[in-house]
C-alpha cells in the first residue's frame, strides 16, 4: 500500500481535550483552499472526504478524486467514482468463512507461484463475530442456552478450527468467539472506536462489513455500509471501496414520539416512507430538531434498517447523544473526549438544523406522527397499523398469491385442526396419510404445500433429535391450530436487543402479564436472544427475566437466530398439523427481515414488531386480533386482560434504563473477549502460514477461481448463442438466489453430501457450508419458494433445458450447457438481489456458468458483487420486462457490445434470437458502473485482480 502524504497541505494540530493534542487532516482547511463548500456538504459525506484527503497519493486516491467530491453538487448527475477507503473491516461467520476461504486460497496460489504467501495480508484491522451459527433448537425451558451452543459446536467445528487457523495465520484478523453477542451489537458496543489514531494522526471511524446491517453503527456517527465478501476483500488488501459519488437524501424529523410509540414503531414508519421515496443506493442523513432528541440507541435502531429501506447508510452525525452513548457503554473518557474534539476540529460536531446543510432532497417526517405498527407478512417495508393487523392478515388470506396473499376462502378463518390419529385413537408421529419422504419434490406444483413442506420438515438440521428437547411442549389435545395462529415468537435480532427501552419494556410487560396470570400456549415456540450479554445483565439486575423466563422467554442464545432463519424446529406434532392441513400460521419477532420462506419455512406470515409486541402476540397466540380493542387474555379472576393493561408507561421504563447504561457492566463484558467461552480456547485448530486444505472435507474446500491462474486475464469473451436459465420476477431476494437454510435430501446439494457419505442428520444449513463451493454451487437458486417463469405454476430450482425440452434441477441444466459449451443468461424483475450482502449468490450464479443477468433493475451490494465475480449486470428500459418480450426459453441470445473495451453504463444491445427465425433488439444499460469496475470484470472478478496486483508488486 503506498503512504499516504499531506499532498494537499491540510494536515492541521488540534486539541485533544485534557491538554492533549493531535493532528488531522483538515477540512476547514480544505474548504479554506477554495476547494468547495464544504461545510455545507451532508456530514456523510464529509466523513467520506476526510479519508480521500487523508489517503490521497497520486495512485489509489487522486488529488482530482478529492476536489471531485469536495465540490460536490445536490442535483448534480453521478458519474465520478469515489476512491473510499475503510478503516477496518467487520465479518460475520456465515459471510466471514468464505472470505477467509478466498484469502487461503489467494495464499496458495501465490505459494503456487513460487512468491511469499504472506504478501496476502490484511492491510486494515480485520474483526469476526462468530454469531450466526446458533440455532433456537431448545427453547423454553432453564437450560436452553447451555445446550443450544453445546450443538452449535458439535455441528460448526470444521468451520471454527478453520478460523482459529485465520487466527494465527493472519496478523490484522480477530475473532470474538461463538456465545457473545451478534456482530453489529458488538460493534456498536466495543468495535466502534469514533475516532482512531495511527502515527499521531486522528481520523473517523469507518468500516464495511460483510452483513447488510454494517450500517447498525450509523446510528452513533460511523460511516459504513455492508457489502458482499469480495468486496470486503478487496479492502482488506488495501483496495479502496468505489462507489458512483451518492445522492444523499436528508430526513427532517421533527416533533417527538408520543407515549405507547417505541423506536421499533418508529423504524418501521421510515422503511415504509423511505422505500417509497426510493432511495435505494443513495445515503439518507438524519437532521432536525426531531433528530437531536432520539437517544443513540434509537439512532442505531434506525440506521440498522437502512438495507431494508434501499439506502447505502442512514447516518447521524456525532452529538451530545452520540457522546453519551459511548460513555455509557465503558468507552474511556479520554476517548470520549477525543471525539468531540475530532468533529469540532473538522466543523462536524452536531445535527444539522434544517437549511443548514445541503442535501439532494428532503424529507420530512413529524414523529408524532408515528403510531405503534407492525410489517409484513412477507416484506418489512409493508408496514400495517397495529389496530389494522386483524382486518390486513384477514383480507391478505384471501388475496390471490400474485397480488401478495395466500388465496384461502375466507370461511377457512376459524376453523382449528389437531394432532391426527390412527385407528387406535393414539397419536401418529409422521400425522395421518402422507406422501413418502422420497417424494420428487423438484417438480411440486405451486400450492400443493403439504408435499413440499413435508420435505423441508423433514430436513432440519437434526431430525432425529427427541422431540423433548424442544423445551416446551403441548399435548396432543391442546395442539388445535388455525390460520392467524402464532406458532413462533421470537424476542431477537441486533435492530432491538441493542436498545435497552425496548427490552425493558418487553420485561415490564411480561412481568404486568405474569402478575395478572396471563400464560402463553405451549404451541407458541418463545425464545428471547440477547444480542449481547450486557442485556442479560440488566435483564437479570432488574428482576425482568424471571418474568420473561415464566412466559417462555428463556435465553436461547446470543446470537442472530430466528431473525435470519434460524428459528429452528417445531414440536413436529405442530409442523405436521400446520402442512397436512396447509395452514397460514404466523411468526411474530422483533427482527429486521421476513422475507418468504426466511423465518421458518412452513410459516407463511411474519410479523415484525417490537418486544414488548413480540410478547403481547405470544400471549394472544393469534395475529387476527386487534389488540387495541380486543382482549389477548383472561386474567386468574377470568376478567379480561387488555394490551393497555399490560403496556408499560415511559415513565415505568425511563427508571430502569440506569440499568441498561452501567459503563462498569460492559467494560466487565468485553474485558476478555476472547477468553470467556472456554470450548473455543480449548479447541484445537490448525497451524502455518498456508492453508493445508483436506480434499475430504464437506465444510472447507479450496475454490476454483485461482485453478489454473495466468499471469494475464484473457480477453472478455463475447456471449453469443446464449440460453436462459431463468426467468424470474420481482424482488427476488438473495435468500432466493442463495439459501441459508436447510438442505433438502433430494436437493442437487442434497445428493452431493450423501454421496460424500454425509448423513442426512449431519447436513447443517447452506449457510454453515458456505466454505465448500460444490455444496454452495449447487444450491444457488434452490430455495423452495423461488419461481421460474419458464417452469409455470412450480416452485423451487427446476428449469427446463433447451432444446430438448426436459425438466430438470438448475443445477444439472447448468452442467448439461457447460458441456454444449452454451453461454447461460438470467431474466429478472425489479429489485433483483435485495436481501442480505450474501456473496454466494454472486459466486454461485457464476459457477454456474451464467455469463449475465438482464434485470429491471438491481440491489445494489448484489450488482457489484456480480462484477465483482464476473458476471454481466444489465438493466432494462423501464417499460420493458421479460414477459413483455414473450420469452419462454426457447431463445438465443446476444450481447452485442458487450466485449472488447468497454466503458461504465454504456449502452449494449440484447437480440434475442426465435425459434421462428425472427430476432428482435432490446437496448440495455450495462450496469458496470465506475472504471474500477470495468478493470475488476476484465480480469474475472475482484479477487483475481487484487492477486495480480500482489503477485506484480
Amino acid at each position: 500500500m503506498s503512504a499516504a502524504t499531506d499532498r494537499l497541505g491540510v494536515k492541521r494540530e488540534f486539541e485533544l481535550g485534557g491538554g492533549r493534542k493531535g493532528r488531522l487532516y483538515s477540512l476547514p482547511a480544505l474548504e479554506a483552499q477554495g476547494a468547495g463548500p464544504i461545510s455545507r456538504l451532508p456530514v456523510s459525506l464529509r466523513v467520506v472526504l476526510e479519508s480521500l484527503l487523508r489517503n490521497c497519493d497520486g495512485q489509489r486516491v487522486r488529488e482530482e478524486d478529492v476536489r471531485a467530491l469536495a465540490g460536490w453538487r445536490p442535483a448534480a448527475e453521478r458519474t465520478a467514482e469515489v476512491p473510499f477507503v475503510v478503516a477496518r473491516v467487520l465479518l460475520q461467520d456465515f459471510t466471514g468463512v468464505p472470505l477467509l476461504v478466498d484469502l487461503a486460497a489467494m495464499r496458495s496460489a501465490v505459494a503456487r507461484l513460487g512468491r511469499d504467501p504472506g504478501a496476502v495480508e490484511p492491510q486494515v484491522p480485520v474483526d469476526l463475530v462468530v454469531d450466526h451459527s446458533v440455532q433456537v433448537d431448545v427453547a423454553g425451558v432453564p437450560d436452553a442456552l447451555a445446550r443450544n451452543e453445546a450443538m452449535e459446536f458439535q455441528r460448526n467445528r470444521s468451520r471454527y478450527e478453520f478460523l482459529k487457523w485465520g487466527t494465527q495465520a493472519f496478523e490484522t484478523f480477530r475473532i470474538v468467539p461463538p456465545g457473545f453477542g451478534i456482530c453489529h451489537q458488538v460493534n456498536l458496543e466495543y468495535l466502534a472506536k469514533g475516532v482512531l489514531e495511527k502515527d499521531g494522526v486522528w481520523y473517523p471511524d469507518t468500516l464495511v462489513g460483510t452483513d447488510s446491517h454494517t450500517t447498525m453503527v450509523n446510528g452513533i456517527g460511523v460511516v459504513g455500509w455492508g457489502v458482499g465478501g469480495i468486496e470486503a476483500e478487496a479492502a482488506m488488501l488495501g483496495q479502496p471501496n468505489y462507489l458512483l459519488t451518492p445522492d444523499v437524501v436528508g430526513v427532517h424529523l421533527t416533533g417527538a414520539l408520543r407515549e405507547g410509540v417505541t423506536a421499533t414503531d418508529l423504524v418501521l414508519a421510515l422503511t415504509e416512507l423511505l422505500r417509497k421515496t426510493k432511495v435505494v443506493g443513495k445515503f439518507v442523513e438524519y437532521h432536525g430538531e426531531g433528530a437531536r432528541t432520539l437517544p443513540a440507541v434509537t439512532r442505531a435502531t434506525i440506521a440498522n434498517m437502512a438495507p431494508e429501506y434501499g439506502a447505502t447508510l442512514g447516518f447521524f452525525p456525532v452529538d451530545e447523544q452520540t457522546l453519551r452513548y459511548y460513555a455509557a457503554t465503558g468507552r474511556s473518557a479520554e476517548q470520549v473526549e477525543a471525539i468531540r474534539g475530532y468533529f469540532t476540529a473538522q466543523g462536524m460536531f452536531g445535527i444539522p438544523r434544517r437549511g443548514e446543510v445541503d442535501y439532494s432532497t428532503v424529507v420530512e417526517l413529524d414523529l408524532g406522527s408515528v403510531v405503534p405498527s407492525v410489517a409484513g407478512p412477507k416484506r418489512p417495508q409493508d408496514r400495517i397499523a397495529l389496530g389494522g393487523l386483524k382486518e390486513r392478515f384477514r383480507s391478505l388470506l384471501a388475496a390471490p398469491a400474485e397480488g401478495g396473499g395466500f388465496g384461502r376462502k375466507p370461511e377457512e378463518l376459524g376453523r382449528k385442526f389437531g394432532v391426527a390419529k390412527g385407528a387406535d385413537g393414539a397419536a401418529r408421529p409422521g400425522g395421518g396419510s402422507q406422501e413418502p419422504r422420497t417424494a420428487p419434490v423438484l417438480q411440486v406444483v405451486q400450492n400443493t404445500n403439504p408435499l413440499t413442506e413435508l420435505e423441508m420438515m423433514n430436513n432440519r438440521p437434526t431430525p432425529d433429535r427427541p422431540e423433548s428437547s424442544l423445551g416446551r411442549t403441548a399435548t396432543d389435545d391442546e395442539i388445535r391450530l388455525g390460520h392467524g395462529d402464532v406458532v413462533i415468537a421470537a424476542i431477537t435480532s441486533c435492530t432491538n436487543t441493542s436498545n435497552p427501552g425496548v427490552m425493558l419494556a418487553a420485561g415490564l410487560l411480561a412481568k404486568k402479564a405474569v402478575e395478572r396470570g396471563l400464560t402463553v400456549s405451549p404451541t407458541v415456540k418463545t425464545s428471547l436472544a440477547p444480542g449481547s450479554r450486557v442485556v442479560s445483565d440488566y435483564l437479570a439486575k432488574t428482576g425482568l427475566q424471571p418474568y420473561l423466563d415464566a412466559l417462555g422467554f428463556n435465553v436461547v442464545g446470543y446470537g442472530c437466530t430466528t431473525c435470519i432463519g434460524n428459528s429452528g424446529p417445531l414440536d413436529p406434532r405442530i409442523e405436521d398439523v400446520v402442512t397436512r392441513n396447509d395452514l397460514v400460521c404466523a411468526a411474530v419477532l422483533s427482527g429486521n427481515r421476513n422475507f418468504e420462506a426466511r423465518i421458518h419455512q412452513a410459516v407463511k406470515a411474519n410479523f415484525l414488531m417490537s418486544p414488548p409486541l413480540v410478547v403481547a402476540f405470544a400471549l394472544a397466540g393469534r395475529v387476527d386480533l386487534d389488540v387495541e380493542k380486543e382482549p389477548i387474555g383472561l386474567a386468574k379472576d377470568g376478567q379480561p386482560v387488555f394490551l393497555r393493561d399490560l403496556w408499560p408507561t415511559v415513565a415505568e421504563v425511563d427508571a430502569l434504563l440506569g440499568t441498561g447504561s452501567d459503563p462498569a457492566a460492559y467494560r466487565q463484558n468485553y474485558a476478555d473477549v476472547a477468553g470467556q467461552n472456554r470450548a473455543w480456547l480449548e479447541m484445537p485448530a490448525p497451524a502455518g502460514e498456508v492453508y493445508a486444505w483436506d480434499a475430504q472435507s464437506t465444510y472447507i474446500r479450496e475454490p476454483p477461481y485461482f485453478l489454473p491462474f495466468p499471469a494475464q486475464p484473457a480477453p472478455i469473451a463475447p456471449v453469443r448463442g446464449a440460453r436462459a436459465l431463468a426467468v424470474f420476477g420481482d424482488s427476488v431476494t438473495t435468500d432466493h438466489i442463495s439459501p441459508a437454510g436447510s438442505i433438502k435430501p433430494s436437493s442437487p446439494a442434497g445428493g452431493w453430501l450423501q454421496e460424500n457419505g454425509v448423513q442426512v442428520p449431519d447436513f447443517n444449513s447452506y449457510g454453515s457450508r458456505r466454505g465448500n463451493h460444490e455444496v454452495m454451487v449447487r444450491g444457488t437458486f434452490a430455495n423452495v419458494r423461488i419461481k421460474n417463469l419458464l417452469v409455470p405454476g412450480v416452485e423451487g430450482g427446476v428449469t427446463v433445458h433447451q432444446p430438448s425440452g426436459r425438466r430438470m434441477s438448475i443445477h444439472e441444466a447448468a452442467l448439461a450447457y457447460e458441456q454444449e459449451g452454451v453461454p447461460l443468461v438470467v431474466f429478472a424483475g425489479q429489485e433483483y438481489g435485495t436481501g442480505s450482502s450474501r456473496d454466494w449468490a454472486a459466486k454461485g450464479t457464476r459457477l454456474l456458468g451464467i455469463r449475465a443477468v438482464v434485470a429491471r433493475s438491481f440491489e445494489r451490494i448484489h450488482r457489484s458483487n456480480l462484477v465483482g465475480m464476473g458476471v454481466l449486470p444489465c438493466q432494462l428500459p423501464d417499460d420493458v420486462t421479460a414477459q413483455s418480450l414473450a420469452i419462454d426459453g426457447s431463445e438465443t441470445f446476444d450481447l452485442e457490445g458487450a466485449e472488447g473495451a468497454l466503458a461504465p453504463r454504456q449502452r449494449v444491445t440484447l437480440a434475442i434470437h426465435r425459434k421462428d427465425g425472427r430476432t428482435d433488439r432490446v437496448p440495455l444499460t450495462l450496469r458496470i458502473d465506475t472504471p474500477i469496475e470495468v478493470e475488476y470484470y476484465r480480469h474475472g472478478g475482484i479477487l483475481p485482480y487484487v492477486l495480480r496486483q500482489i503477485v506484480g508488486r
